[in-house]
């Protein structure tokens, strides 16, 4: 065979010629961002921050925004839909750059500012050399003004989960970049958090030269969950979702704080798991067990990484769910059923104080959710602890721990 040709195709029966379930998988992807008229019920959110980023457009300043909500409430989405815009309505002569940073994967200062550096560069145009590793971080961030000035009027960065940063140094850089003399390019941060108050933790040198605006992202009601789906119904072949499989989609992801995320997570596993079984439809069925395993792999990934000790502490609370009519419970009455746990299992009891850490960092990982409860002046601010996923679900992961196994309910 040459070089220019190309091989023909071969029959072989080891091989679908086409995908009985799927007709573009890509459109159930977690980072898709769908056309315009494929985004739901965020026209407001999208106008709002779409005034915040305007000076970038004419060559100017664009706000810092920062933009809370919960998991799937198209936070990500929304920031990266209005950029793409905000690039192609660049008046002339204007040159907007835009990047995208995974916090929960470039956690450090070195590790954001070496891929904001490589992302945005365009070595052809600038002959700059943006090394992976190597290089320190003061080195990364003269690369990083080099790169910007060197090619954009404005420049709108995305730090997406930016909660999970280590520290808040990158955020006081960025944003005081053009004011210290680094750049003359405009820079404008979207910080997107699960957690509202992040703000409220940072150093208040990073809220003086942060100076945002806020923007918070409701959940998405059924309504909007199912239209969200049947914009993504063309992922699948026609006639292949019974008209019950989006409907039912819709309302498990409901259930779990209008995750929309989730609700296309299950459409795409229920997909899956229907070709897996040889169906030519799929269905109600196949959707309850992509819902079931969905649970169980999140649970996983976060529960059988965590220490035995926050395991106890999570069984504590997941029995007391289990086993009464209340969702919510206060942390005296948790750790009354985590130190019988711990008598069974033989394990060491912490402190009060040590336990009440424990489901602080478990809240924070999104696993339990804690509120307070003021008493009055007498009764004084107690906490609830509440799980946020189906107790039933986190007491099977838990239970796969060999250490956990010889818990019993009393």
């Amino acid at each position: 065979m040459t070089p220019d040709s190309s091989p023909s195709s071969v029959d072989d029966p080891l091989f679908e010629s086409g995908h009985r379930i799927f007709a573009n998988k890509d459109l159930l992807k977690i980072g898709h961002v769908p056309e315009a008229d494929r985004i739901v019920g965020r026209d407001e959110e999208i106008s709002k921050l779409a005034k915040r980023l305007n000076g970038a457009v004419h060559g100017y300043s664009p706000e810092n925004v920062m933009i809370y909500g919960k998991t799937g409430t198209g936070k990500s989405l929304v920031s990266k839909h209005v950029c793409q815009r905000a690039q192609n309505a660049a008046q002339d002569g204007v040159k907007i750059g835009t990047a995208y940073i995974d916090c929960a994967e470039d956690n450090t200062e070195t590790q954001a500012i070496s891929s904001l550096a490589a992302k945005l560069n365009d070595e052809s145009s600038t002959g700059i050399s943006v090394p992976h590793t190597g290089l320190s971080t003061s080195k990364y961030y003269k690369l990083l003004w080099k790169t910007l000035d060197a090619q954009f009027d404005s420049v709108i960065i995305i730090l997406d989960e930016i909660d999970l940063m280590n520290d808040d140094s990158v955020l006081m850089k960025l944003s005081r970049a053009e004011e210290a003399g680094k750049i003359d390019c405009s820079v404008g941060v979207i910080a997107i958090s699960n957690k509202i108050q992040y703000v409220d933790n940072v150093n208040e040198r990073v809220k003086s030269s942060f100076q945002h605006k806020e923007l918070f992202f409701k959940p998405y009601d059924a309504n909007q969950l199912r239209e969200i789906m049947f914009n993504r119904e063309d992922a699948f072949q026609d006639g292949v979702l019974s008209e019950d499989v989006i409907p039912l989609s819709a309302a498990f992801a409901a259930q779990e704080h209008g995750d929309a995320r989730k609700a296309i997570d299950i459409l795409r596993h229920a997909g899956e798991v229907a070709y897996e079984a040889g169906a030519e439809q799929v269905t109600e069925e196949h959707v309850r067990q992509a819902q079931q395993h969905a649970e169980k792999d999140r649970f996983r990934e976060l529960v059988n990484g965590a220490p035995t000790q926050a395991k106890a502490a999570l069984l504590a609370l997941t029995e007391l769910s289990v086993n009464s009519n209340d969702d919510a419970f206060l942390t005296s009455r948790v750790y009354d059923q985590y130190e019988r746990i711990c008598n069974h299992l033989d394990m060491d009891i912490l402190s009060v104080r040590r336990f009440r850490d424990i489901l602080k960092e478990q809240a924070f990982l999104g696993v339990v959710e804690i509120e307070k409860i003021n008493k009055g002046s007498a009764g004084g601010i107690h906490l609830q602890n509440r799980l946020i996923e189906d107790p039933q679900v986190v007491r099977e992961t838990i239970l796969e721990d060999s250490r956990m196994q010889d818990w019993t309910r009393e």
